[in-house]
């Protein structure tokens, strides 16, 4: 049963998950500003946030480390502070490679400290037979900043300028890290909570409960879940970058004014929020492998309308790219999170999960830069498109091969 702490803890980590997922996603907009203003290639542009994307996966397992040791309180100082200077630093820049260190490197480092990988640990300690609802709650927080970053970033960019933008972003994120931080607390464990009697309904239907406690490290990797796991990662931020950070540009050269389609964008990414929840609360009783499949075709479902965009005449298939793909943005990260969580808990859980996440780091960073290449060759995302559609694919058939557990543990 949850705990008055626990929904404390849980509102928390929705809120600080969000202000810092719609700090880093804006760099979308800013992207377009950067093309515009300095007139550097798709490619050059999707540079710095390939980088974001590289040490966000691999700084991720560094942090589940401190979280196991340090817990959040002392990380959200931490990561608030860093993400500060980086947002105050970027209002003042004028070549690619600063662009690189402040956005891929500095406010990523202080976004991580901030983000999924420091709350799955306390939170799935205080929410145990609900853990895939209460970590797709949190993960929701990624689609509502999405929502509101892109229209927000938009008019404030309208209204002052893209450097002062970055000023705003910087004095709202500084004023901000205390009152987040006193959220959390040194956590202690909460008193067990009696496991139910009765077994799973069936093989694949609720969260496994694997037969040993207190996973380390080294025996996770030694496991084809552990590398599954790291696959579905992969094709996961594969599929989604290929497409997300080249929305608004794409939609920009399709003919649609920008205010419009950053508007329809963030719209669409506001569903994410319930499809999410909804995700992620439904694979505690149906499993997490066909929930997450499930995200993945509505997913596909949003790519292929987009590949039938031509112009501001089909602002109806903007709409409906929007939603498809906007529904389930970050709907397969409870599962997989969950999923995680099933198989490999204990105390180095936040550490497995950290060296997991590398898998979407290489992905995102990749997807990213890739669509934009792609872009620079050929004059258009077609091809990206449907290198998110072939890697959401594998990611369906890498997470269906999860439903069966290995044959005997590791000792």
């Amino acid at each position: 049963m949850t705990t008055r702490r626990g929904g404390l803890l849980l509102g928390g980590a929705f809120v600080t998950f969000a202000i810092s997922a719609a700090l880093m996603h804006s760099y979308a907009v800013f992207l377009v500003a950067f093309l515009e203003e300095f007139r550097w290639s798709r490619a050059e542009t999707s540079l710095a946030f390939s980088v974001s994307a590289l040490v966000s996966g691999i700084s991720a397992p560094f942090v589940g480390a401190l979280v196991d040791r340090l817990g959040p309180r002392r990380l959200v100082l931490l990561g608030g502070t860093v993400l500060t200077l980086g947002l105050l630093g970027s209002g003042y820049v004028h070549a690619l490679w600063q662009i690189v260190v402040l956005y891929g490197v500095l406010t990523t480092l202080g976004a991580n400290c901030l983000g999924l990988v420091v709350f799955v640990p306390i939170l799935s300690r205080h929410f145990v037979s609900n853990r895939g609802m209460a970590i797709s709650i949190v993960q929701s927080a990624n689609g509502f900043a999405r929502a509101v970053s892109a229209p927000l970033a938009q008019l404030l960019i309208f209204a002052v300028g893209w450097r002062h933008a970055y000023l705003v972003q910087a004095a709202f994120m500084g004023l901000l890290v205390w009152p987040l931080a006193a959220l959390f607390r040194r956590d202690e464990p909460p008193a067990p909570v009696a496991q139910p009697s009765a077994p799973p309904p069936s093989e694949g239907a609720a969260y496994a409960r694997p037969a040993r406690r207190d996973w380390t490290l080294a025996e996770a990797v030694s496991t084809p879940h552990f590398w599954l796991l790291f696959t579905v990662y992969l094709c996961t931020g594969l599929g989604s970058f290929f497409v997300s950070l080249h929305q608004l540009a794409f939609a920009v050269d399709a003919g649609f004014d920008k205010l419009y389609a950053a508007s329809v964008l963030g719209m669409g990414a506001l569903l994410s929020v319930g499809g999410t929840i909804v995700t992620g609360t439904i694979s505690d009783y149906i499993g997490r492998e066909l929930s997450a499949i499930l995200a993945y075709a509505v997913s596909i479902v949003g790519v292929i309308c987009a590949l039938f965009i031509t112009g501001p005449d089909h602002a109806w298939l903007l709409w409906l790219h929007a939603s498809f793909f906007g529904l389930t943005w970050g709907a397969r990260g409870p599962a997989i999170t969950a999923k995680t969580a099933d198989l490999f808990p204990g105390p180095n859980l936040g550490t497995i999960l950290g060296v997991i996440t590398v898998g979407t780091g290489i992905g995102s960073a990749f997807g990213a830069w890739a669509a934009g290449w792609i872009f620079d060759a050929f004059g258009s995302y077609r091809l990206a498109f449907l290198a998110s559609i072939a890697s959401y694919l594998v990611g369906c058939v890498a997470f269906w091969a999860l439903r069966r557990p290995p044959s005997r543990q590791v000792v």
